[in-house]
């Protein structure tokens, strides 16, 4: 999510974020009050807020999220304590730089996963609502046949549900990287329910509706990663 008051400022941050590969912007603002208003209702992962803005500044927003983790810009090196104080991952002096924004961000993606690590759940939008999905309850995860844009989340003890709006990209950098991994194109898989595995087979833990165990493809472009995280 970014904030900015100052729409060509904006438009120059997303563009620079656009170029980095892996970073999606959810939504831009250019108003606090617009962006506190629908803050609750969109799913994010962290904010880049200007600090200088009208009514409300940039660290006042950063004090009402829940705890999400914040990279300040700003022309004004004298807020830096202040940004710290409020536990910002990053400081950033405008004009922006692409490189000195990409270390920005290696920095959230760094405290994203080990927060991960320490959490045993996630909250994510579904087609029934907002729902906790449980690390150690999640067996496999594969794309929506209607709408690519959703995926298909299967729990151990059979049950399905549709995650809503979210890429797979995501999805990884929010799971355990110990735990899951992607497998193809169309799915990732809990380590934990891999039974036998052949050059470009699964054979999963998990049961089809007539009982036979599902058998998952591995393809190319992800063999060498799955095969280094069951090496050990």
């Amino acid at each position: 999510m970014l904030l900015d008051d100052e729409i060509p400022g904006l438009t120059y941050l997303k563009m620079l974020c656009e170029q980095i590969p892996g970073l999606e912007v959810v939504r831009t603002f250019n108003h606090p009050e617009h962006f506190l208003r629908d803050i609750d209702s969109l799913d994010f992962d962290f904010c880049i807020l200007d600090i200088e803005m009208p009514q409300f500044n940039g660290l006042h927003v950063a004090a009402l999220l829940d705890k999400k983790p914040i990279v300040f810009i700003t022309a004004y090196r004298q807020y830096a304590v202040d940004a710290f104080d409020l536990n910002a991952v990053d400081y950033l002096l405008k004009p922006v730089r692409k490189e000195r924004l990409m270390q920005a961000i290696e920095k959230v993606a760094t405290h994203i996963e080990k927060a991960n690590s320490q959490k045993a759940f996630v909250q994510l939008n579904t087609d029934k609502g907002k729902m906790l999905l449980f690390f150690d309850q999640l067996a496999y995860i594969e794309t929506a046949e209607f709408d690519s844009r959703d995926k298909i989340a299967w729990l151990k003890d059979g049950v399905t549900i549709t995650l809503k709006n979210i890429s797979f990209q995501r999805l990884l950098s929010i799971l355990p990287e110990d735990q899951f991994c992607q497998i193809n194109k169309r799915g990732l898989l809990a380590l934990n329910c891999v039974r036998f595995f052949s050059h470009d087979e699964i054979i999963t833990t998990l049961l089809q509706p007539d009982g036979t165990p599902l058998a998952l493809t591995i393809s190319s472009a992800f063999r060498n990663d799955f095969v280094q995280r069951v090496a050990y």
